[in-house]
């Protein structure tokens, strides 16, 4: 007998409720897997809103004119409003310098400190402006006193790695000219502080001495920092650095002039209208993607397959069953289309206690006349445009308007709480990328499947086993049958 053909058919049969458990299991996965992917898609919406028409500063962008943009140049920072004025640049701010009084010793930075005679180890400070045009300061024992940086060197430290140091932690640049072996210090930040000098250098040695630096700025060799400025609207003005904060807007000056320099603004409505229809297009695409997952034909003859199904099939078969395999996992659910209603419902509803532009409509942005789309949106950019320039702060009030009830708050507010409400819904049933399977109802159902599995699979080992058990001790039997009935035909020979 073919014991093997024999036990692998009557497997067959015993195994069909365990494929049906293992379909079922794949097509949980499915279901999970397309629920994520509309969590996915909504969180990106959720976050496009935060980061585009949730914020105030979408709505402030501005163009300015400058008359004269070699001398300044002008941006808005917090300005809601249009601004304009004019500037004359009086002086511009400078950095603090130092240079070595006489030519060094040092010929070669990349020498260590012991073969330059330089004293090692010790510390060295280096007292620079911050960009406020003051120091950073320090508490000790409830004395506030200026902190310097502060630096420790070894003999085997070489020059250069010292100032390598000293220029990407320190408020200065320090400079070796290996050609005249002189030094130069630069303050990173300009301003003149007023009392006193910019920059000190000290220490508990003889490094800078070796360097034919002077203590301070004041001292040979070094030049005062200076501040920057400019009369603002007939204001004389002065700043640490060339760059002002007023009202909102961030002035920065290039040069002197002579002549006042005018600037003026309005709304950057190309900016904000690339904004709004960003939010229009991802909300379409949110739109879309859930009607066609709710609406998706479910194919039911269409099962997922089996590995041994796999493999009686081509590679493109299995592909194209199981295109049909998974249609239809979040047909008609019930979450999603009550996510579409509120979400419409949202956005169409006027915002009360918000005059003028409460509602879509009033700014250009209408749902199509296509009703079978689900109310997608559609935007009228001549009108919207028109109500950007108007005032874009009005727009911006009616998709953030704060309020203690749903119809007080501002359009996309709203839509926000929609769709963190669903996307919570939706995680507590498929959960999300990390989550252990015993943190959602889907996650629990596979558990139990797989345990299910378990079980069955090590009944059908046992089951096997006895098959073979069985037709061995039969071929046996038929085989002693068959020797005692030849030795009995022996004797009738």
């Amino acid at each position: 007998m073919d014991i093997d053909e024999l036990v692998k058919s009557m497997m067959q049969a015993e195994r069909v409720p365990l494929d049906k458990l293992t379909q079922k299991k794949q097509y949980s996965e499915w279901q999970r897997d397309d629920y994520r992917s509309i969590n996915t898609a909504l969180s990106e919406l959720d976050t496009l809103i935060r980061d585009g028409i949730g914020k105030q500063s979408s709505f402030i962008k501005k163009k300015v004119s400058v008359s004269n943009p070699d001398a300044i140049s002008v941006k808005n920072i917090s300005s809601a409003s249009d601004f304009t004025g004019n500037i004359k640049v009086n002086s511009l701010a400078k950095a603090a310098t130092m240079t070595s009084t006489e030519k060094s010793a040092v010929t070669d930075a990349k020498k260590k400190l012991s073969d330059l005679g330089i004293t090692a180890p010790q510390e060295i400070t280096i007292q620079a402006p911050n960009k406020e045009g003051g120091f950073d300061t320090e508490v000790k024992d409830g004395v506030t006193s200026v902190k310097p940086y502060t630096l420790t060197l070894n003999a085997d430290d070489t020059l250069e790695s010292v100032i390598n140091k000293i220029n990407a932690n320190s408020g200065v640049t320090l400079f070796f000219d290996q050609n005249s072996q002189n030094f130069s210090i630069t303050a990173k930040n300009t301003g003149d502080v007023k009392d006193g000098p910019e920059i000190k250098l000290g220490g508990s040695g003889d490094f800078f001495a070796a360097l034919k630096l002077s203590s301070n700025n004041e001292e040979a060799g070094g030049t005062k920092g200076e501040n920057a400025s400019i009369t603002y609207n007939g204001l004389d003005i002065s700043r640490p650095s060339n760059t002002f904060q007023i009202n909102g807007a961030e002035i920065t000056v290039k040069q002197k002039t002579a002549e006042t320099v005018t600037f003026s603004s309005n709304a950057d409505v190309d900016a904000i209208l690339d904004t709004v229809t960003q939010f229009v297009n991802k909300y379409n695409e949110i739109i879309k993607k859930v009607q066609d997952k709710t609406g998706e034909a479910k194919y039911r003859s269409f099962t997922p397959l089996t590995a041994e199904q796999k493999k009686e099939m081509t590679e493109d078969e299995v592909k194209l069953w199981e295109e049909k395999a998974k249609s239809g996992t979040l047909k008609s659910d019930s979450t999603l289309k009550s996510l579409l209603t509120t979400m419409r419902s949202s956005l169409y509803t006027a915002v009360d206690g918000v005059t003028g532009k409460n509602n879509l409509s009033s700014i250009g942005i209408t749902t199509t006349k296509n009703y079978l789309e689900g109310g997608k949106l559609t935007i009228d950019e001549d009108k919207l445009r028109a109500a950007i320039s108007e005032d874009p702060n009005a727009i911006y009030n009616m998709f953030m308007a704060d309020g203690t009830g749903k119809a007080e708050k501002g359009l996309a507010r709203r839509l926000r709480d929609d769709i963190q409400s669903s996307m919570k819904v939706i995680t507590e049933k498929a959960g999300k990328a990390g989550y252990v399977n015993n943190n959602f109802t889907i996650g629990k159902m596979v558990n139990g499947l797989d345990t299910r599995i378990s079980a069955f699979e090590a009944k059908l080992t046992k089951l096997e086993s006895r098959y073979y058990s069985q037709f061995t001790a039969m071929e046996k039997a038929i085989q002693k049958a068959n020797s005692q009935s030849s030795s009995l035909a022996s004797y009738f020979s």
